[in-house]
């Protein structure tokens, strides 16, 4: 009988430690790719690779819970052996936590065009959390868990017993910090040190800034455009129309992001048009703009609600060129030198689609696109180029730097 329940134990302790392994590694894969995904020099080096990186994040996402389930249909068990280990019970409780609000965000994350932007952009705010929160936590568990730390400790107490029961010298007092409790205490502090100042900066842009006007704030201090004189702003800007953005802008791009000044800057519309024209910037400045209030939605699930943006539309702009009849497609030029997206007349042609040079009343940063971009309100983001610099109509049509790495050339919210 004593031999059967042996056999169990073990059975049921390798369960747990294959368990323990799976888990282990799509953690790993899960914050490999995570970080590929949001890292800037990633984006645009890996190209169409980064699409099946992402499918590869969402499909361990997916298969994340199966670990969960199988641990909790063992967790009656191991719940009553952790009896007496109220820390042991405490740590699955963390991990159990971790397993599931990442799964649940990532979810619904990938579901974001069924939930809605506002749904998403929380769940992008609690996924970024769990992951400050969770690895650094999984990081010094798995580290101070390591077997070499664990049996210098345990060698330690086993000379001394040794020593004092062979009557050689009674052991020595234990010092307050034992060897295993200064190395954990080093890694937990390297980990804070190193982490924490990221994590705050996080925390106070994304947790912090409900007004986007702080966000915006702070990009314009940044600014490393140097144009001159700039815009001023219409009434219906100043204070914006929309009452201030509301949400956090996150900065992505595929090129170290470029700078202007009245020397190195100018807009051209070319193309098949009846009138080309080519402006600098005090010349494009003084044309005449409109308001607007829309939202911003990014494709990886982040939103802006409510931003007052001041510009030209782009019906306008196409209107006065004179679009020739054999023109299909609207092509636009960032000014990084690489990237380019389009739009079909019939697109192009929304009300609400505008070459800006104004956010919430103020001049659009070079963090954010400026100082002209486009918006295009209906779509996700990867359509409203940034740094934009030139409108060509062609008979043809184009793709766009991220439809050419896997992304939907219809990106409507």
């Amino acid at each position: 009988m004593s031999g059967l329940l042996d056999r169990l134990r073990k059975g049921y302790g390798k369960k747990l430690v294959s368990l323990h392994a799976w888990n282990g590694w799509i953690v790993v894969v899960l914050a490999l790719t995570g970080l590929i995904l949001v890292g800037g020099f990633w984006r645009g080096f890996l190209g169409e690779g980064r699409v099946w990186i992402k499918w590869l994040h969402i499909v361990v996402g997916l298969a994340s819970i199966l670990p969960v389930i199988y641990y909790l249909l063992l967790a009656g068990k191991h719940w009553k052996q952790l009896k007496q280990k109220p820390w042991q019970r405490f740590n699955v409780l963390v991990v159990l936590g971790l397993l599931l609000g990442w799964f649940v965000s990532g979810a619904l994350l990938w579901l974001f065009k069924l939930v809605g932007p506002g749904v998403s952009n929380a769940a992008l705010v609690a996924h970024d959390l769990l992951t400050w929160i969770g690895l650094p936590y999984i990081i010094y568990h798995s580290l101070t868990r390591v077997k070499w730390l664990k049996e210098s400790s345990r060698r330690t107490i086993k000379n001394d017993d040794r020593a004092a029961a062979d009557g050689l010298h009674p052991a020595a007092p234990q010092p307050v910090y034992t060897r295993r409790a200064f190395i954990r205490g080093a890694i937990g502090i390297g980990l804070a040190a190193t982490l924490g100042p990221s994590f705050l900066k996080w925390l106070g842009s994304s947790l912090g800034s409900v007004g986007g006007s702080q966000t915006i704030d702070k990009l314009i201090e940044e600014n490393a455009n140097t144009l001159v004189p700039d815009p001023v702003p219409l009434p219906a800007s100043s204070p914006p129309m929309g009452g201030g953005a509301q949400g956090h802008f996150r900065v992505y791009t595929v090129t170290p992001i470029p700078a202007f000044s009245n020397e190195n800057w100018s807009f051209t519309i070319d193309g098949l048009v009846e009138k080309s024209s080519k402006w600098n910037w005090e010349q494009f400045v003084a044309l005449k703009r409109t308001v607007q209030v829309s939202d911003f939605h990014c494709v990886t699930g982040w939103s802006v609600y409510k931003n007052t943006w001041e510009g030209i539309p782009l019906k306008t702009l196409l209107k006065e060129a004179g679009v020739k009849p054999n023109a299909k497609t609207v092509k636009f030029y960032s000014g990084d030198g690489v990237y380019t997206d389009t739009l079909t007349l019939e697109q192009a042609d929304m009300d609400d689609v505008m070459v800006a040079v104004m956010h919430d009343g103020k001049p659009i940063p070079s963090d954010l696109g400026g100082p002209v971009r486009l918006v295009v309100p209906k779509m996700y983001a990867y359509k409203s180029v940034k740094w934009l610099n030139r409108i060509e109509l062609i008979e043809g049509e184009h793709v766009g730097y991220w439809e050419e790495r896997g992304y939907s050339n219809d990106a409507w919210v």
